[in-house]
């Protein structure tokens, strides 16, 4: 009779086999990252800017409060640690790649959603005037009185990526991943109850939206721009994880599909087996 392992799965033992099962994913993915890098090098559209517009992007230039380089690092490292320390308690490589690739697109996903939006877009952030003239002297064109900036072209070019938040979508892209997959994991829709698993749940979306409020509070996004953001990320983040996970309420919800199709089949083989060894 076969054996059927149910119990421990890691990496060493089923990860290569689960992750050539999700080959054509992870290309996708890969095929996700490019594009975004694509949306980041080209020029965003230039946004018609008169001199009478300007009165409302006079707030101060100042730097970030939660740096470039720290978004990823809140929307992507954080939830990998809380995820990399429930497979160290669980063994169970089935639940970590789903997350981990779950958590890839949600962050990837919105990330192109919403450059590609600042794209098209084009909107001025707040601090669009100092952008333009950092020397407080403005330069306008005699018959539309249309700005003609005098600053970095680069300084220029990102003051016209105001809408929406990449910081705000990135953190609820990741951080509401991590909400509902700890919802999940503590089973906060158990019917018992327990307002403590709530708060579990909720405290990375309140960290999501700190991020967001440091961007109003920076100058660098409208109040509308935090609101798309979080909007776009919160929205991915549901779609991959009920791609990869049932729903939290569900019976079955600590755990993600893969794990039970592969005990469907194990068991499908049990039987098999079984009715062979019978007909002999």
């Amino acid at each position: 009779m076969p054996e059927i392992h149910l119990g421990v799965h890691t990496i060493r033992s089923h990860g290569a086999k689960v992750a050539r099962r999700h080959l054509h994913d992870w290309l996708v993915l890969l095929l996700l990252a490019v594009i975004d890098v694509i949306l980041n090098v080209i020029n965003p559209f230039q946004r018609f800017v008169g001199e009478w517009m300007t009165t409302d992007m006079r707030f101060p230039l100042q730097d970030n409060t939660i740096p470039f380089w720290a978004v990823p690092l809140i929307a992507i490292l954080v939830p990998f640690f809380v995820i990399l320390v429930y497979y160290i308690i669980r063994k169970d490589v089935y639940d970590f790649h789903q997350a981990i690739l779950g958590l890839l697109y949600s962050v990837l996903i919105t990330a192109v959603i919403t450059d590609a939006i600042k794209d098209g877009v084009g909107r001025p952030r707040p601090d669009f005037f100092w952008r333009c003239f950092p020397d407080g002297k403005g330069v306008f064109e005699p018959l539309t009185r249309a700005v003609q900036c005098t600053g970095r072209l680069s300084v220029i070019k990102e003051g016209y990526k105001s809408f929406p938040s990449g910081h705000t979508s990135w953190a609820f892209a990741g951080l509401g991943f991590l909400s509902w997959y700890l919802s999940g994991k503590v089973r906060a829709f158990d019917r018992r109850g327990h307002i403590a698993k709530l708060c579990i749940v909720f405290l990375p979306i309140l960290m999501a939206a700190l991020v967001g409020v440091s961007r109003v509070d920076d100058y660098w996004h409208h109040w509308e721009d935090v609101f798309a953001g979080g909007f776009i990320g919160i929205v991915a983040a549901s779609f991959c994880y009920l791609q990869f996970f049932p729903p939290p309420y569900d019976i079955d919800g600590w755990g993600p599909h893969a794990y039970f199709q592969m005990l469907a089949e194990s068991r499908n083989g049990l039987q098999s087996y079984a009715i062979n060894n019978d007909s002999l």
